[in-house]
C-alpha cells in the first residue's frame, strides 16, 4: 500500500507542476500586445561621432515617432485583439478547471478503493491516474500554445495596420522617416521629432474593417 501511495503522490505532483502560466485565473486580463522591434520606414541610424569630429550641423529633417503600446491600448483594433485573447483565455481556463476537478475526483475514488484492491489492481489504478495526469499536461501545453499563436497573429495584424497608417501619415506630414519611439537612441541637433501615435490610432480605426 505504501508503494502505491507513493506512486499516487508522485503523479499528483505532476498535476501541480502542469499549471498554465497564461491561464492563471478566470478574471485575469491578458497583457497588452507588445510589439517586437519594428521599422515602419527606414530607421534613423545610430550615429557615433568619430574622435575629434565637429558637432553635426543643424538640419530641417522631421522625424515621426510611434508608441506601439499606446496604439495597442487606445485603438479599436488593439482593443478588439485584446478582447479576443481574453475570451479565448477564459474558455481555456474553464476547460482546465473542469479537467482538474475530474482528476481530483479520480484521485479521491482511488484512495477510497485502496483497502479492497489487490496489489495488481493498485498498480493498474496508479497507471490509470498517471495517464490522466499526462493527458492533462498535454492539454495544458496545447492550450498555452494556441493562446500564444492567437496573440502573435493579432499582433501581426495590428503592426501591419500601423505600418500602412505610418506610411500615409508620414507622407502627409512631410516626415523624413517614422520610427518606433522606444528604439530612438540618438537625435541630431536640428532634427525635429514628432509623436504621431494619435494620428496613426485615428487612421487605424478609420480603416478597421466594419463587422
Amino acid at each position: 500500500m505504501n508503494r502505491f501511495l507513493l506512486q499516487l503522490l508522485c503523479a499528483t505532483s505532476l498535476l501541480v507542476a502542469s499549471a498554465i502560466p497564461l491561464l492563471a485565473a478566470d478574471e485575469a486580463t491578458p497583457a497588452p500586445i507588445t510589439a517586437p522591434p519594428l521599422s515602419l520606414l527606414p530607421t534613423l541610424p545610430i550615429t557615433t561621432p568619430a574622435p575629434d569630429s565637429v558637432t553635426p550641423t543643424a538640419t530641417s529633417s522631421r522625424l515621426g515617432l510611434v508608441d506601439i503600446n499606446r496604439i495597442s491600448a487606445e485603438s479599436a483594433l488593439g482593443k478588439a485583439a485584446q478582447a479576443k485573447i481574453k475570451a479565448q483565455q477564459g474558455k481555456l481556463q474553464k476547460q482546465v478547471d473542469s479537467k482538474r476537478r475530474q482528476l481530483d475526483k479520480l484521485k479521491a475514488d482511488i484512495e477510497r478503493q485502496l483497502p479492497t484492491l489487490a496489489p495488481a489492481q493498485r498498480e493498474a489504478k496508479a497507471k490509470q491516474f498517471q495517464k490522466k495526469v499526462e493527458e492533462f499536461q498535454k492539454f495544458g501545453m496545447n492550450a498555452e500554445k494556441g493562446l500564444l499563436e492567437t496573440q502573435e497573429k493579432l499582433t501581426r495584424e495590428l503592426l501591419a495596420a500601423i505600418e500602412q497608417a505610418a506610411t500615409r501619415v508620414g507622407a502627409t506630414k512631410g516626415l523624413a522617416a517614422v520610427v518606433v519611439k522606444r528604439e530612438l537612441l540618438y537625435l541630431a541637433s536640428g532634427t525635429e521629432a514628432v509623436d504621431i501615435s494619435e494620428d496613426i490610432t485615428k487612421l487605424v480605426d478609420e480603416t478597421m474593417p466594419k463587422n
